[in-house]
């Protein structure tokens, strides 16, 4: 049986693959496990500066979660008593990944998709992926992925999504930053590249550090925040890192970064 993720790598960038191309790269538990696994990998490897999450194929980037009608009707089933639904197991695993995710988005991103999408830290997509989420035409509303939506997301905005279920062009969806850049498709990935590029030649412990800080300062109030960024920051100082970034900057040379 084949696996329903995959991974490539590319110098320092980890590609995870969502591989079920016969299923619109549908989300389902085996599908979140996969990219888990990749995240713990990558974290793993100081080698890697850098994730991209993407769809197999040029059909879909994740037409959302794999609905199966149960027996009784309901397109799924939940526990309400368990919090540990895969979905939220997922979106907790990538808002602790203290790596840059970039989704590069190459098809529709519907419903989870679009949760996976938001989840992320950047996103380059298709000028003509429709990007939205679907779920009040079959009676139910995108719970799982709210809050990621309203990070990203305008309010005005989103709520047109929610309640309309209409979908949306990356291409449109560059004017309320919901992806970062939306070209034709011949230029994904040179225009992925060139992101990437300018990210992995920046230190790699400023911004695992830098990551891992704004995951907490995300929650906390002001105060609290103003406190913790400054003990970070002292930390931040003394790692290897920051004393080459600050010497070859007065060397006026390029820095040597070792990740430590």
């Amino acid at each position: 049986m084949s696996q329903p993720t995959r991974i490539e790598r590319n110098g320092a960038v980890m590609t995870i693959v969502i591989d079920r191309e016969e299923r619109r790269n549908a989300l389902n538990e085996a599908v979140a496990a996969g990219i888990t696994a990749a995240l713990d990998a990558a974290e793993a490897d100081r080698s890697v500066r850098a994730v991209v999450l993407t769809g197999a194929g040029d059909k879909a980037f994740c037409a959302g979660g794999d609905l199966q009608l149960q027996s009784d009707g309901t397109p799924f089933t939940i526990d309400a008593a368990d919090p540990r639904h895969y979905v939220a197991r997922l979106l907790r695993r990538m808002d602790a990944c203290r790596l840059p995710l970039v989704a590069r988005v190459n098809g529709p991103a519907l419903a989870g998709g679009l949760g996976l999408l938001c989840a992320c830290d950047l996103a380059v997509a298709r000028e003509d992926a429709k990007i939205g989420v679907t779920e009040v035409k079959v009676g139910i509303f995108p719970m799982m992925i709210l809050p990621y939506l309203l990070r990203v997301v305008p309010y005005r905005r989103m709520m047109e999504l929610c309640l309309t279920g209409e979908l949306m062009t990356a291409a449109e969806a560059v004017a309320d930053n919901i992806v970062n850049y939306a070209v034709p498709a011949a230029e994904l990935d040179s225009k992925l590249d060139w992101l990437l590029d300018r990210i992995t030649g920046k230190s790699p412990t400023g911004i695992r550090l830098g990551k891992q800080a704004l995951a907490k300062i995300r929650e906390m109030s002001t105060d609290a925040a103003l406190e913790y960024a400054q003990f970070m920051l002292a930390n931040m100082s003394r790692t290897k890192d920051a004393r080459e970034g600050m010497l070859a900057f007065n060397e006026k040379r390029a820095p040597n970064w070792t990740a430590e």
